[in-house]
């Protein structure tokens, strides 16, 4: 049995469970980080030296970290060519905007953003810097919307692929946190097509509000 080590509230472990539930995998998983703690001990950092989450723990027990690079694993084990297609090219596509998305729009929002604006308390709020990371956000979403638009539904055409999943696993938040959110083009019908997948539901519309005004937590990485 595969082995995820990383607590549910973790945005990149939801991501990493969304995409393994959409391939048909399933797994254990270890609660560790944040509240948790275990990131630091020698056998989690024997598997990720950089002690964060999510690792993949495998059946014979050799260990992966980072998201993208273990979506990427999975997909090719289980030779799925809707999230992570054969094609070299169309492949490489995917991981394009696999790429972008992770570090444009999710990196944009879980820390600038969110963070800054559920996990720190009221009164230790920099307005003015969530706002400004807002609109930075905003208008990198704004361009995966053109895109999806333009191919069809998703990032990369009419069906969802490993993009999607490093794009969308943040919009449940961002959505639902009341940050103040202006009108992007559709958005909410790109969202709609997520949440009406039942993994997206289970992995990724999950209760954050233990992460709520916890400034001075660790990172949402960890």
């Amino acid at each position: 049995m595969l082995t995820v080590y990383g607590r549910a509230t973790s945005s990149n472990v939801q991501a990493l469970l969304w995409g393994m539930e959409e391939m048909g995998l399933a797994c254990d998983r270890i609660d560790c980080g944040d509240g948790f703690g275990g990131l630091d001990t020698p056998e989690f950092r024997a598997m990720n030296p950089h002690g964060r989450i999510p690792v993949l723990k495998l059946e014979d027990g050799r260990a992966l970290f980072e998201t993208g690079a273990i979506l990427r694993f999975l997909a090719g084990t289980v030779a799925d060519d809707g999230v992570w297609p054969a094609d070299p090219v169309r492949r490489a596509m995917v991981d394009m905007w696999a790429e972008w998305a992770k570090y444009e729009v999710a990196g944009a929002f879980t820390v600038p953003v969110f963070w800054r604006a559920v996990r720190t308390r009221a009164g230790s709020r920099d307005d003015t810097a969530i706002a400004a990371a807002t609109e930075v956000f905003e208008a990198a979403l704004e361009r995966a919307m053109m895109q999806a638009a333009a191919q069809g539904g998703f990032l990369c055409g009419p069906a969802l692929t490993l993009a999607d999943i490093q794009l969308g696993h943040v919009l449940y938040r961002y959505v639902d946190a009341g940050l103040g959110r202006r009108e992007i083009p559709g958005l909410e019908t790109y969202y709609a097509r997520l949440t009406a997948r039942p993994a997206y539901r289970r992995a990724v519309m999950v209760s954050y509000e233990v992460l709520r005004d916890t400034f001075g937590a660790e990172a949402e990485g960890r």
